[in-house]
């Protein structure tokens, strides 16, 4: 009788891709110059590898762990929106009728005398018109002129690129480009340079508040009744205030305060300790957070308070519990398609129509961190995509990233490729999840998951 072996340990299957893996962290850590890092990998639903590099507390000589709790920055609004997502499947929350609907104490908009619309569908994609932390609306429509001037080059002749350059380029709206160049020294400075120095984010004020606010409706008072940058729906401009304006929603749809409604979610996803940002609570684990200053020395970041975009970038986890969230996301995008085969499946924590809607792109958003993808609903999305044989494969994937006062995190979703003749002797989820997390801020982490992910993806295959 011939003898089974048994399956090897994950750690083993994956050696090589850990191994591997580490390595390339080890480079980014050194180039960046990151205090400590965090990684974590699952495939097919299992954990298969966690690990710290460095510290998360460079004074006390406390090393990074598996355990370590980070800022995840903008990956909170992917939180945000399985909470907007419940509630639209209960019925409780139209996505396309105005935001005054739920929220009258924001002000009803115009755009260039117009009378315009600001949904909850709008606001999650990025498109309502909401302006980010920069302040200045003309500095905000040069550099979109400019991008999509820079976007543009290439693929036109020179006589359609001086048009473009002399017009402002086409727009879903009136000269919205054209109006950010109104003097004649400002077109020309955007015919033949680059637009005026905007601030990044981690120059701006707002970033750095030290305000603590009671609830969303109180935060509302920083934004709510600033002009709209763009006509809602025709241009991209990210945004984490119009998170915290649908915190705001997600209270007044479900009737309990955000946190509640949130830390009710993260105990159905078994996400035990990913919490709110809050300065007086002992947070075991807790890293501390760095910057370089202008000397080029490390040191520790101003002190901040998140209570005004919990929904947008306030929340603290772990490399664990952003893998148990990012496959409850892949279960339920996937568990439709094993419902033939697999009559006892559980369903998913969200239905898979909701999930192909959130991982669905949507037009005229972008996805700053990977030019091939798109923004969806909380995530960015790259499509499946081979324009020539025995060329590049681009994978489908969902994303999102995070850049917060000392800190830059990822959370990555690389769905296995299924289809009818494989599917039968498998149960979701299938595929790979990668996050990471780093105590350092303006460190671009997306390319890096998606190399870890595809190297797990390789030995997975194998």
């Amino acid at each position: 009788m011939q003898r089974v072996l048994p399956a090897p340990p994950p750690a083993g299957r994956f050696a090589r891709a850990i191994e591997s893996s580490r390595d390339l962290l080890h480079r980014i850590k050194d180039e960046v110059g990151a205090p400590g890092i965090v990684v974590g990998v699952s495939v097919d639903g299992r954990e298969v590898w966690s690990e710290g590099l460095g510290y998360a507390d460079i004074e006390n000589r406390v090393p990074c762990k598996p355990e370590t709790v980070m800022r995840i920055a903008s990956i909170s609004k992917s939180l945000t929106m399985v909470a907007l997502a419940k509630l639209w499947e209960a019925g409780k929350l139209d996505l396309d009728v105005p935001v005054q609907h739920y929220v009258p104490e924001f002000p009803e908009k115009e755009y260039e005398g117009e009378k315009v619309s600001v949904t909850t569908r709008l606001l999650i994609s990025h498109l309502s018109g909401i302006r980010h932390y920069e302040k200045d609306m003309k500095k905000v429509k040069e550099e979109k002129a400019y991008k999509a001037l820079i976007m543009m080059r290439g693929t036109l002749a020179p006589d359609q690129e001086k048009e473009f350059k002399e017009k402002g380029g086409k727009s879903n709206e009136k000269d919205d480009f054209v109006k950010a160049k109104t003097e004649p020294d400002n077109e020309a400075k955007c015919r033949n340079s680059k637009p005026g120095k905007k601030k990044n984010d981690f120059e701006q004020g707002e970033l750095y508040l030290k305000e603590k606010f009671e609830n969303s409706i109180e935060s509302l008072r920083l934004f709510k009744n600033d002009p709209l940058f763009f006509k809602p729906g025709s241009q991209f401009l990210y945004s984490t205030f119009g998170y915290t304006l649908l915190a705001a929603i997600v209270e007044r749809a479900s009737g309990y305060k955000y946190l509640d409604y949130m830390q009710k979610i993260f105990h159905d996803l078994d996400m035990l300790t990913t919490v709110q940002e809050e300065n007086e609570p002992v947070i075991y684990n807790r890293a501390r957070f760095y910057v370089y200053n202008k000397k080029k020395r490390l040191v520790n970041t101003p002190y901040v308070d998140n209570s005004y975009k919990w929904a947008g970038g306030g929340f603290l986890s772990t490399v664990g519990d952003l893998l148990k969230f990012g496959n409850a996301m892949l279960y339920s995008y996937q568990v439709g398609l094993f419902k033939n085969s697999h009559e006892n499946l559980l369903p998913g924590y969200l239905q898979p129509e909701t999930m192909v809607m959130m991982w669905t792109p949507v037009p005229n958003t972008e996805m700053s961190w990977d030019k091939d993808g798109k923004y969806a609903m909380a995530w960015g999305v790259v499509e499946k995509k081979q324009t020539h044989g025995s060329c590049r494969k681009q994978r489908h994937y969902a994303s999102h990233t995070g850049g917060a006062v000392g800190a830059s995190s990822v959370l990555l979703v690389l769905p296995e490729e299924l289809d009818a003749e494989t599917i039968n002797d498998k149960v979701p989820p299938r595929g790979v999840i990668v996050s990471i997390i780093c105590n350092m801020q303006s460190v671009g982490l997306n390319s890096t998951a998606l190399k870890i992910a595809l190297e797990f993806d390789k030995d997975r295959s194998n």
